[in-house]
């Protein structure tokens, strides 16, 4: 698989995040703790930004949008599919 090594990396920060802190709080709780997992600060062109239209974009290969939810709907695809035509 292209990006094997990391995605590994990104699904065990997230894994992690979740075993500690469990369900039920809301996306930007998973968020924050992932940004602390990964120590990332997202920057665009050496200025903090702060938020960005995907959650996450790593090494400019992965796109990780996170969901805090019991299930994936359509809505859902349709919207990762849409930050990567974008």
């Amino acid at each position: 698989m292209k990006h094997e090594e990391l995605t590994h990396k990104i699904i065990g920060s997230a894994m992690k995040d979740h075993s500690t802190l469990g369900n039920g709080f809301r996306k930007v709780i998973y968020q924050r703790a992932l940004t602390i997992e990964m120590e990332m600060t997202i920057f665009y062109e050496g200025i903090d930004i702060g938020t960005s239209r995907v959650d996450f974009f790593v090494e400019n290969a992965v796109m990780v949008e996170l969901k805090a939810l019991i299930r994936l709907e359509d809505v859902h695809l349709a919207q990762a599919m849409n930050y990567c035509q974008a």
